[in-house]
């Protein structure tokens, strides 16, 4: 029970910032350690020439939100290329017949009702 109470204290200690944050017991990983983590994520080293002034209210912005600015133009990244799919999806099957597109989609999305009676037509 003592024990249970100790670590629940210094899970505590960690939580609010007095325990951890010390640079002196700060150990840089080995690089080996760094490529394995990037693997595992998924993730590629990449160079990219941006405009200073760019850079500077990204890191601004990034600061705001509690990120590094790397993460942030990622993230900017990925919004931007989801939302490009989302585009060219909605050209596609723009262009179509409602019917049409209900004989283009996947079986999985035709059971919405929505688009079963526009298969049942086709």
């Amino acid at each position: 029970m003592a024990k249970q109470m100790i670590e629940q204290t210094d899970e505590c200690a960690f939580e609010k910032g007095e325990l951890g944050q010390s640079k002196e017991h700060a150990v840089r990983m080995p690089a080996e350690h760094d490529l394995a983590v990037d693997e595992s994520l998924g993730l590629k080293l990449i160079s990219i020439r941006l405009p200073e002034s760019l850079i500077q209210d990204l890191k601004f912005i990034a600061n705001r939100e509690g990120l590094g600015y790397q993460p942030l133009i990622r993230r900017v990244l990925q919004r931007f290329t989801t939302m490009e799919f989302k585009n060219m999806a909605r050209e596609a099957f723009g262009t179509l017949s409602k019917i049409e597109a209900a004989q283009a989609m996947p079986e999985e999305v035709v059971a919405d009702e929505a688009v079963e009676p526009a298969r049942k037509r086709a």
